[in-house]
This record gives structure tokens, C-alpha cells and sequence, in this order.
């Protein structure tokens, strides 16, 4: 029996199929004909150097079968004109690429979810579906492979997670021994642990069970849920490796795959990791696979995992940062970071939370150091902080207890804090691309934000693609860092700090 047939108050929108004849990805032995399990995953291997041997060839017949495609049109979107799509689409940013691409959806109303999925996204208070869920829902719950690209606070956990939850919905139930129906890989603690609370919200009405599996922390609760049996599993790749070669779970039923910040994955090191996962995976899974940005890498790797996929794009292809966002750079030396950082700090600090960039974690802990001991309220996050410490200063964070944080580009992704209203690059980052992701913690969710950056003379490589996201942005371009666009040194810069922020708030240095 699926579970979908068993909760669904009206089915009949999404079954057009056999209810009870075996639609899910199999049980831990059904499914067994095309894999080598667990076999593959040898416990003396060396995680930092990861075989990734070539995937065996899998023998579909030997697969049980499963269903996919759960759409169905609402007759409001079948009666939309190609033209009155056509121009939703240019009004929404949409751009589309496939075969078959159906209509994009307009309201909550038009894409049929069941009545349990429904009451989760109501209670949630959203008005209209993001541009990506427009148009992403209706992929996905086709059945189709899907890449999606779009930036960061654009709902896209959404777009992949209630298909997920429907998909799930429709699956026989977990049998003793079996491996999760949804896999979710993420590149960073920090977002694996923001999925699984959204799988928490809107699969509890389901009553599906979930987990997440990620280092630095003891392995034991872990284990214990992978056990136990889960649907979902929201996973950074080491960590899962771990639980495979330690044969504490298997992929025998995954039958929906979603690759998230998929451009981060391989910007971290993990594509031999993801290769080694999705080798796993049986072939005729759906895959949904995830970015902010399109670079040859990530365009490479999406074609060996992905097949006859639909892609949407939401806004440009090329880089570009959330117009929401007013964008600052200030070119300085090294020496004059910190003072400029304070008499930034004077200025704008009205309690409100404010996100401090930095390289490295020593850099990160030294300024945090200085910062507490010049009075201002400041705690850090890096990746050699205890996982129950991230916590600890995330939770401070978010609440306001200590307003003001640093951090590495640990959590340049993945961090979703709904009120930061400043960002501030001390240090700039190693490209563009986590330049856009960093600033994207501000301006979140239609709010507004702004974002400084401190620019040096060891910055200038990037002065010309800096100067042409700030542009695009509609933002002011200094004349000293139009000089460095055109190969010209850098002006000595003074201790004035940044000018007009209208507000001159001093003296904020009141927190113990």
C-alpha cells in the first residue's frame, strides 16, 4: 500500500496509477537487481583520497518499478494562451529550456498539492509561489530531471522539497533494513540542518520521518535514526560516505535525488564524493540539481547525472546580486581594516544583526577578540568551532543577544538569519561567485539590506567583474575602484570611513 493512498484526503488529482501494485523505489531487497550495495564501500578506505570506481551496469529490469509524474494541469493554467505564459514569464524572470516544459503555475490553487501539503504551506503565511516554485512545481512533479538555477532566498528549498513529500507520499512504506525514499545533498552543516527544519514544518502532516547527517558531531543519534528507518535524509557527502561504508544505511530506494548548492559542492572538493553517492543511485531516479550559478564545472557534472532535463533559470545566467541589496566598497589597505571596521560599526549599529566576512578562522577569532574587548558585541562561526558551539552562536545571533558575528564562507551558505541587515566583507572573497552568496544573507525574503566591502590593492583581479555586478545592480561605482577596473594602482584612502548612511549612530557601545 502506498502511503499516499493511506493519508491523502482526495488522491484522485494524482492517481492516475496503480495504488497499491509496488510504485515505490522497492524495498531493500526488491530493489537489489542492479546494485552492488553496500559491497562497494570498503571500510579501510581512505576518504581523502575516494576511488570513484566506474558505476556498475545496472539491470533496470531487475528494479522494482515506481512512479514519478504526479501532475496534473489545473484547468486555470491549461486555459493560459502561449502568449499570456510567455509573458508571465518575462515578468517573473523566467527562462526555460526542455522538451514538454509544462505551464508555470500562478497560485497555490493551480498546482494541486494534496490537501496535507496544502494546510502546511497556509499555515505558513506565504501569499503566491516564488518564481522558481512557479515554474519549478510543475517540473518536478512530472517526474522530469530538473536543473534549477536561481539565488540564494529564492525559495528553492520549497521548489524541490513538497514534490519530494508527495513523491514520498506515494511510496510503499519503509520495510525493516531500508535506506531513505528522498536523499538531499548539501554542501555545509550549516544548510543541511535549515533543509531537514522546512522537512520537519511540512512533512510532519505526513508523518514522515527524517534526519540529518553531517560531521563534527558524535555519530550515535545519527546511527540511531538511519536505523530506525527514515524517507528523508538531508546529508553532506563525507558524512554520508561514512554511514555507507560503516553499512548504517544503503540507497537501494532512493528513487528522488536533489543536489543543493550543487556549484558549492565543487567549489569545497566534493565532486569525487558526489560521483561515489550518486553511483549508488539507481539510474532511473529523478534527479533534481540545484545552483546559484552556472559554470562550465557544474554544467559538466550536471550532465553525467542528469537525463532529459528540464532546466529554469530564474533571472540572468550570468552572475548578478539581489537588487534588494545596496552594495558599498570602500578601497583600504590591510592596516586600516580594523579602524574603518569601528567607525563603520559606530555608524550603523542599531542593534540590528550584522554578518562580518572574514578569510580565515584565525582572522576571524583576532577581530572577534578585539571586538569584545573595544566593547562591541561579537561572537564567531568557523569550521574549527564545535558543532554544539556553531549552535550555540547562531542561536545568540539569531535572538539579538550578540547582534554582531563573524564568519568564514562557512556560512556564506546555507546561514538563512531572516533579519540580517548588514553585511560586511573584511576580508573580500576568492571569487565572484561567493562575493553574490555572501552579500545574499541580507536582503532576504523581499526585505532590504546593505552590504560593505573592503577592497585592496591585492583585491584589484577583481575589480572589472566586481564593477559589472555593481552595475548591473544599479549601484554606484566609486571612482577609485573604476581606476582599479582599468588596471590603474590604487589610491591612498584616508580613515574617513564610508560616508552617507544618513544616520551617524554612535556611542553603541553599550553591551557587556
Amino acid at each position: 500500500m502506498s502511503r499516499y493512498d493511506s493519508r491523502s484526503s482526495d488522491p484522485s488529482s494524482y492517481r492516475d496509477r496503480k495504488s497499491d501494485s509496488g510504485l515505490g523505489g522497492g524495498s531493500g531487497s526488491g530493489g537489489g537487481g542492479g546494485y552492488e550495495g553496500n559491497s562497494r564501500y570498503s571500510s579501510s578506505s581512505k576518504r581523502e583520497k575516494v576511488e570513484v570506481s566506474s558505476p556498475k551496469k545496472f539491470d533496470l529490469d531487475g528494479l522494482t518499478h515506481f512512479e514519478k509524474n504526479f501532475y496534473v494541469e489545473s484547468p486555470s493554467v491549461a486555459s493560459m494562451t502561449e502568449e499570456e505564459v510567455e509573458k508571465y514569464r518575462i515578468r517573473r524572470q523566467i527562462t526555460v529550456e526542455g522538451k514538454d516544459v509544462p505551464k508555470p503555475v500562478k497560485e497555490f490553487t493551480d498546482i494541486g498539492f494534496p490537501e496535507y501539503v496544502m494546510q502546511e504551506v497556509l499555515k505558513a503565511g506565504f501569499v503566491e509561489p516564488t518564481a522558481i516554485q512557479s515554474q519549478g512545481w510543475p517540473m518536478a512533479l512530472k517526474g522530469r530531471d530538473l536543473i534549477g538555477i536561481a539565488e540564494t532566498g529564492s525559495g528553492k528549498t520549497l521548489a524541490y522539497l513538497l514534490p519530494a513529500i508527495v513523491h514520498v507520499n506515494a511510496q510503499p512504506f519503509l520495510a525493516p533494513g531500508d535506506g531513505p525514499i528522498v536523499l538531499v545533498l548539501a554542501p555545509t552543516r550549516e544548510l543541511a540542518v535549515q533543509i531537514q527544519q522546512e522537512v520537519s514544518k511540512f512533512g510532519a502532516s505526513s508523518k514522515i520521518k527524517s534526519t540529518c547527517i553531517y560531521g563534527g558531531v558524535p555519530k550515535g543519534p545519527q546511527v540511531r535514526d538511519l536505523q530506525k528507518g527514515v524517507e528523508i535524509v538531508i546529508a553532506t557527502p563525507g558524512r554520508l560516505i561514512d554511514m555507507l561504508e560503516s553499512h548504517h544505511t544503503n540507497l537501494r530506494r532512493v528513487t528522488y535525488l536533489v543536489l543543493d548548492e550543487a556549484d558549492r559542492m565543487l567549489d569545497m572538493g566534493f565532486e569525487p564524493q558526489m560521483k561515489k553517492i550518486v553511483a549508488q543511485i539507481r539510474p532511473d531516479r529523478q534527479t533534481l540539481y540545484w545552483s546559484a550559478t552556472w559554470p562550465k564545472e557544474v554544467e559538466l557534472l550536471a550532465k553525467q547525472f542528469l537525463y532529459n532535463s528540464y532546466k529554469v533559470v530564474i533571472g540572468s545566467i550570468d552572475l548578478k546580486a539581489n537588487h534588494a541589496i545596496r552594495q558599498i566598497v570602500e578601497i583600504v589597505s590591510e592596516s586600516q581594516k580594523y579602524n574603518k571596521l569601528v567607525k563603520l560599526l559606530e555608524d550603523i549599529m542599531d542593534g540590528s544583526r550584522i554578518l562580518i566576512f572574514m578569510d580565515t578562522k584565525k582572522g576571524c577569532d583576532q577581530t572577534t577578540r578585539q571586538l569584545r574587548m573595544d566593547g562591541w558585541p561579537a561572537l564567531s562561526i568557523h569550521g574549527d568551532k564545535s558543532q554544539a558551539e556553531r549552535d550555540w552562536v547562531l542561536a545568540e545571533f539569531k535572538s539579538g543577544k550578540s547582534p554582531i558575528m563573524t564568519a568564514t564562507d562557512v556560512a556564506a551558505r546555507g546561514l538563512d538569519v531572516k533579519d540580517v541587515k548588514y553585511v560586511v566583507n573584511y576580508d573580500f572573497p576568492g571569487s565572484l561567485e561567493d562575493y553574490v552568496h555572501r552579500i545574499g544573507r541580507t536582503g532576504r525574503a523581499g526585505a532590504k539590506g546593505t552590504a560593505y566591502t573592503f577592497f585592496t590593492a591585492a583585491n584589484a583581479r577583481f575589480a572589472k567583474e566586481l564593477i559589472g555586478i555593481l552595475e548591473e545592480a544599479g549601484q554606484k561605482v566609486s571612482p577609485d575602484l573604476a581606476s582599479m577596473g582599468r588596471g590603474a594602482p590604487p589610491p591612498p584612502s584616508g580613515l574617513g570611513g564610508f560616508r552617507d548612511r544618513g544616520r551617524g549612530f554612535g556611542g553603541g557601545r553599550t553591551w557587556s
